[in-house]
């Protein structure tokens, strides 16, 4: 079959000579095409790293569809409003027609269009509607990010429901993988050499091709840690530095205090990223950069804060809704610096001119975080970096370093306790619920928990699967000097410079000048803190107790504040007394 639209016109459709006016193909497009035209499947499944261009590709094969006569109408399945909208806009540009507005309520689309946008929700709430206009035309539906398609919730079901009489289906993803072991509708699962069942696409084409290719740009990865101090809701008081090991609850706990908008991690990070925006507007003009918040208040308050920071009002993008969408447009379109959002723009939303971002959120699913980075990947032109500021959190910090990872979607892997309900809640509970006030960072556990207070430092950078640096204050010297790093280089160029500043690092020893000293002893003491931080860690799971346990044993053995409070040779103390225990002399 040739790959060319105009080839395939029907004479029942002379008007839709437009169609195929579509901008030249790249490479993996054009070779993804010709293997759909060449097995003329039924499903097909078209894995596209974020930013890769999947919509620019399926409306492609659209054309060619509706050109041959094969199909007469399309159904577009998106998750979100805007993207409906998104989607016509795409449509439009190469002839065809499609209602973004369509509901339910219509039951049929106008002539004047060529098909409907509608998301997974709408077609939930009425499968027996969508299948009815399925079954009176040949359909091709084209199902957008169809991971969001697991059984396990109703949308499953009501795709199978809605879309089985369809002609033709392409589904898309740039994250095929989930996080249970819910099949997704219209995807084909083979089983491995372990005999685990996997997706198994029909096309593929990762970050690491289109990295290479200079489809998307190389993200830097910029990890600040930091002293914490909660309260529990026992009354205990408990300090410990973000991205130290602990406990599962503590870390969550030390994460939720680093995003508090009351404490100084989240104005100094916000802070360091604008002035890497600053940096990357001297190369991009237009340059702009997402907070990606976990919910409204913080949203909120972090749009206050860059306000300050900035003197220029953030855009602020909180609900699923026609406000949002118009916010979403005009931001994509002037060169104001900041976006704050909540959930619905860390998937599918295409603002190209995003390089900086903030991951604000306690979403930590691999799903959420991939989605969340694809939106500052997309390139314009050859040699733009991104930069992504992040928790010194270890599950989000192996999620970055796991960027050029291929992973499919497994099933009959074993479920661990709750996990379905959890993976649910985080992953697939609707933008809706991530959206409601206070909700994302832990619902009723939110009374249980009280942040106190809460600062940054630079960890290191993260670029290539490499981390570089070992850990600075903000507003250092060494900060600022990966804050500067060029906005235009090659990703070979990039980690040539940053291995450069590392072994220069290594090499000076981080030595300061003698007029340097308070500096100097600060670093001292932060140096201690990490240490005892990092045996206290390895104790606990010797023994078995809470780290908040061993921590007040030590206070109580040593004497003195809470660790983020304690001297120099307060510190000191604890790590002797804490040695001593690893030799059993407690």
């Amino acid at each position: 079959m040739s790959t060319s639209a105009a080839s395939h016109l029907s004479p029942a459709f002379p008007e839709r000579a437009a169609w195929g006016t579509a901008s030249k193909l790249r490479a993996w497009q054009a070779q993804a095409l010709q293997t759909y035209l060449a097995e003329g499947p039924r499903d097909f499944l078209a894995v596209a790293t974020p930013g890769a261009g999947k919509t620019t590709y399926a409306l492609r094969v659209a054309t060619e569809l509706l050109g041959a006569g094969i199909v007469q109408q399309l159904t577009i399945v998106a998750p979100t409003e805007h993207l409906k909208t998104q989607w016509a806009d795409a449509a439009a540009r190469v002839g065809i027609n499609i209602d973004p507005k369509f509901t339910n309520a219509q039951e049929v689309h106008a002539a004047d269009y060529d098909g409907v946008a509608v998301t997974y929700a709408g077609v939930a709430s009425r499968p027996l509607l969508h299948r009815a206009r399925t079954e009176s035309v040949r359909t091709l539906v084209i199902l957008d990010e169809i991971h969001h398609g697991g059984d396990a919730k109703s949308w499953g079901d009501a795709l199978r429901e809605a879309f089985e009489p369809a002609t033709r289906r392409l589904s898309l993803t740039g994250t095929p993988f989930r996080s249970d072991t819910s099949p997704i509708p219209f995807v084909t699962y083979a089983e491995d050499e372990h005999g685990i069942r996997r997706s198994s696409s029909d096309y593929t084409y990762g970050y690491a091709e289109a990295l290479r290719d200079g489809v998307v740009r190389p993200v830097l990865f910029m990890a600040y840690g930091g002293n914490m101090r909660w309260r529990t809701s026992a009354g205990d008081e408990i300090a410990a530095r973000l991205g130290e090991p602990m406990t599962k609850d503590a870390t969550a706990q030390a994460w939720r205090t680093a995003l508090d908008p009351k404490g100084e991690w989240i104005p100094s990070v916000l802070r360091a990223a604008d002035k890497r925006l600053s940096e990357v507007r001297r190369h991009m003009p237009d340059a702009g950069g997402l907070v990606i918040a976990s919910n409204q208040t913080a949203a909120r308050s972090y749009a206050r804060t860059l306000e300050d920071v900035t003197g220029e009002k953030a855009t602020v993008v909180l609900s699923d809704d026609a406000g949002s969408s118009s916010r979403i447009e005009k931001f994509a379109e002037d060169d104001s610096r900041w976006m704050v959002a909540v959930r619905m723009v860390s998937e599918g939303v295409d603002v190209p001119r995003l390089a900086v971002g903030v991951y604000a959120t306690s979403t930590s699913t691999p799903l959420f975080f991939a989605q969340a980075v694809g939106r500052f990947v997309r390139a314009r032109r050859r040699g733009e970096t991104a930069s992504v500021f992040l928790p010194s959190v270890p599950l989000i910090l192996e999620h970055a370093s796991r960027m050029e990872d291929e992973r499919d979607h497994a099933l009959d892997r074993p479920k661990k306790p709750g996990e379905e309900e959890s993976i649910w809640s985080e992953e697939e509970g609707l933008l809706a619920e991530a959206n409601h006030e206070e909700k994302a960072l832990g619902g009723d556990d939110q009374l249980s928990f009280e942040a106190l207070e809460s600062d940054a430092e630079f960890d290191h950078v993260l670029f290539d699967a490499q981390q570089f640096g070992l850990g600075a204050e903000v507003g250092s010297d060494d900060e600022q000097e990966y804050l500067g790093l060029p906005g235009l280089l090659e990703p070979d160029q990039m980690t040539q410079l940053l291995r450069q500043r590392q072994t220069k690092q290594a090499k000076s020893g981080r030595k300061r000048p003698v007029d340097d000293a308070p500096m100097a002893a600060h670093r001292a003491l932060a140096a201690q803190r990490k240490e005892l931080n990092s045996l206290v860690g390895a104790y606990a799971r010797k023994s078995g107790q809470a780290h908040a346990t061993i921590h007040n044993d030590l206070r109580t053995s040593c004497g003195g504040p809470t660790l983020d409070r304690a001297s120099t040779e307060q510190v000191t103390a604890r790590i002797a007394l804490i040695r001593k225990w690893f030799v059993g002399r407690r």
